[in-house]
């Protein structure tokens, strides 16, 4: 994630009516391309870092049943 970089100089707005090549765009990229495209906005939306990122562990003692 930390080699992709975001062109913030690339900026347009359409209209809703107007149809957009993102479609032709997607489909011409491979499966796995598109998958590796969907991770990186999913970890952007969700600020994920796999690095840092784990299950926290919880320790728990029971103690036996008295009768």
């Amino acid at each position: 994630m930390d080699t992709l970089r975001v062109d913030r100089s690339a900026f347009r707005v359409d209209s809703l009516s107007d149809e957009s090549g993102d479609k032709v765009y997607w489909l011409s990229k491979t499966p796995l391309e598109r998958l590796q495209a969907l991770e990186f906005m999913r970890q952007i939306h969700y600020g994920y870092d796999p690095a840092t990122t784990r299950l926290q562990r919880v320790l728990e003692v029971a103690e036996p049943a008295r009768l």
